[in-house]
């Protein structure tokens, strides 16, 4: 497994010579040195090939709170073995440094758990704990399966103990083995939404019952900490493996569609109160259930993982299994039937959206490939992320009223939301890992890109499926009072205002012209957008500290960041860079309040009911058209602020 100064032709400038030859000689994987032998030669005549080649050892894949990701390719720069083989010795080397040696197993703990993890049963007050526990999951993309195991052998080779899950599975499979495992991390392989080119590496951190990251996806100072590990973890070839890792069964995958059924099915409406109704309003008069009138639903996984769990949780709950759209119901990791298998980009759901017009489904659901994520359209209109968030969030707190959270760059209605039931809102930075260490009693959290955690004591995690089975049980409880879920955001506006949101992104040839868009725009903001004043500004590089302006009197104070917010009133303007992609990425939202004088708790007496609902709807429909109207203005503004930035 060496390679000698012959292996490389001649030509080759250096350092990178240098740096290619090293790497070949330490990487484990023979397919892998076969890809970076071609390109070597294809190098010294193609200057589009030594281009690549040089980027690939420009920088190693950093690893982020996000973990790794990057493209499936040779070298330093992208997914492959040697790149995973450090990761995991960086991890476990960080694990062992960590959990406590002394530390004592939970009391209590289900015995047929303990036994598959491999740990001692303790009947009393707890044993000493057995090594550190890693649960593996992966996904159905190129080369997931290979890197969970070679992640599992890395893991046993440093004398942990590691579990792998029994298939491709969703990612919220994982996360909630990470929590019903007891487990101190997870890893799992997968790159969401990503191009078909891509992979990727998460990892979750388990901790102490009392900790609201338990079971989450880990946040700083940790991922520094497991990057430097992996800088020092040496020749990926010489890192020591071993075969004492253990395959989880099925157990496991019913263990999550039973309790992720159990949860929502305790969170689903009944027939009697009608969803109009907040908590400072009256409840109407119980009426007769009519016979059940399942909601008719249209579902892709988009070539991912979801729709073998997806079908068994909706077995599981009663209901009929949704229609699939056939051509992209099998797993298939180069996603063959769309250009990026992300949900949220347009056309995506197209075929989808034509199976539910010829069915004429009341639903037409989409999860990413790796199934965190949950797509909803109603009439062939897409709902947005915070649409369905607020419908999602208003059924939750019905039932289980408590700390609720989003992000900075997702709409304030679920803070309306929150005020109108009296419970606790939080907001954070971007990314699921802040919003489920938003608080120790969260019950509900979600963030515009289609993310949902609707159980987080069960998932710590965006969750899809539990978020695709909710959405269903609400639609179906409307179906039976003659609504659909667009009458039901109707109705929700009615209560909290409209919220209208939107995004726009210009992406820069240059990552670095990012840094100087911001810069700009923190020096000179502009003093008006669409003929209006900016009336406060937020900038999260001062330190984190929320501002003083009445814009957002109860704001939480959050870590610093690159983000910016501009307020106009009520609306405002979010900048900040991609996380991802070389991109500035700008959330815009408008508030508008609906006509009170026509909601439903100031016509309590009015006998025609029909009435008063129509009074409603069109309130909230010219409320929707001012909305829309200053959104459209605003949009514009902040295309042509754009245009002199980029």
């Amino acid at each position: 497994m060496t390679a000698s100064a012959t292996d490389l032709p001649p030509g080759l400038p250096d350092p990178l010579a240098g740096r290619v030859r090293a790497w070949l000689a330490d990487d484990p994987d023979d397919a892998d040195r076969a890809e970076l032998t071609r390109l070597c030669a294809e190098a010294v005549r193609d200057p589009a090939a030594l281009d690549e080649l040089a980027d690939r050892f420009r920088a190693p894949l950093r690893f982020g709170t996000a973990g790794l990701r990057g493209p499936l390719r040779a070298g330093p720069g992208g997914m492959n073995t040697a790149v995973v083989r450090r990761t995991a010795a960086g991890l476990a080397a960080w694990l062992r440094a960590t959990v406590p040696a002394e530390a004592v197993a939970p009391a209590g703990a289900q015995a047929d758990t303990t036994a598959r993890a491999g740990a001692q049963a303790g009947a009393g007050g707890g044993t000493p704990a057995a090594p550190a526990l890693v649960v593996i999951g992966y996904d159905a993309r190129h080369r997931s399966e290979a890197f969970a195991l070679d992640s599992a052998r890395v893991l046993a080779g440093a004398g942990l103990r590691a579990l792998v899950l029994p298939e491709p599975l969703p990612t919220p499979v994982l996360a909630f083995a990470v929590r019903h495992l007891r487990a101190d991390a997870g890893v799992m392989v997968t790159a969401s939404h990503n191009l078909a080119t891509d992979n990727g590496y998460k990892v979750y951190l388990g901790g102490a019952e009392p900790d609201p990251g338990r079971g989450a996806q880990l946040v700083a100072p940790a991922d520094a900490d497991i990057e430097r590990r992996i800088a020092a973890a040496g020749p990926a070839a010489a890192i020591p493996m071993a075969e004492t890792w253990r395959q989880l069964d099925g157990r496991l995958v019913e263990d999550y569609i039973h309790a992720a059924v159990a949860a929502v099915l305790d969170l689903a409406p009944t027939a009697d109160p009608a969803p109009t109704a907040g908590p400072d309003e009256p409840e109407p008069e119980p009426v007769p259930v009519p016979v059940p009138v399942p909601a008719i639903v249209a579902y892709t996984p988009l070539h991912g993982v979801g729709a073998r769990t997806l079908a068994a949780v909706f077995a599981a709950a009663g209901l009929a299994a949704p229609a699939l759209v056939d051509e992209q119901a099998e797993p298939d990791p180069d996603f063959p039937t769309v250009s990026r298998p992300n949900p949220e980009e347009a056309g995506t759901m197209d075929r989808a959206l034509a199976l539910g017009d010829r069915i004429g489904a009341d639903l037409v659901l989409a999860t990413d490939p790796d199934a965190d994520r949950c797509a909803v359209a109603v009439g062939g209109r897409l709902l947005t992320g915070d649409e369905i968030g607020l419908l999602l969030a208003d059924q939750v707190l019905r039932h289980r009223p408590g700390p609720v959270a989003t992000t900075l760059v997702s709409s304030s209605g679920l803070r309306a939301l929150a005020r109108s039931w009296g419970v606790e809102y939080r907001e954070t930075l971007t990314g699921f890992k802040w919003i489920m260490r938003a608080d120790p009693g969260l019950v509900f959290g979600y963030e515009e890109a289609l993310g949902y955690a609707l159980v987080p004591d069960l998932v710590r995690d965006k969750d899809g499926i539990t978020a695709a089975l909710a959405v269903t049980l609400i639609a179906a409880a409307a179906k039976r009072r003659g609504r659909t879920l667009l009458d039901l955001l109707d109705e929700l506006a009615a209560r909290i205002g409209v919220h209208e949101t939107g995004q726009r992104s210009v992406r820069f040839a240059d990552a670095a012209r990012i840094a100087t868009a911001m810069r700009r725009l923190r020096a000179q903001p502009p003093p008006r957008l669409a003929d209006r004043a900016v009336t406060g500004r937020r900038d999260l590089l001062d330190d984190g500290v929320p501002p003083t302006a009445d814009a957002l009197p109860t704001a939480d104070a959050l870590p610093s960041a690159d983000i910016l917010v501009l307020f106009l009133g009520d609306d405002r303007v979010t900048f900040r860079p991609s996380g991802t992609e070389p991109k500035l990425k700008v959330y815009l939202e408008v508030v508008e309040p609906v006509d009170d004088t026509a909601t439903p708790q100031n016509t309590e007496d009015t006998e025609d009911t029909e009435d008063t609902e129509n009074t409603v709807v069109s309130a909230v429909t010219a409320a929707r058209e001012r909305a829309r109207s200053r959104l459209a203005e605003l949009t514009a503004a902040v295309d042509d602020l754009l245009g002199q930035l980029g």
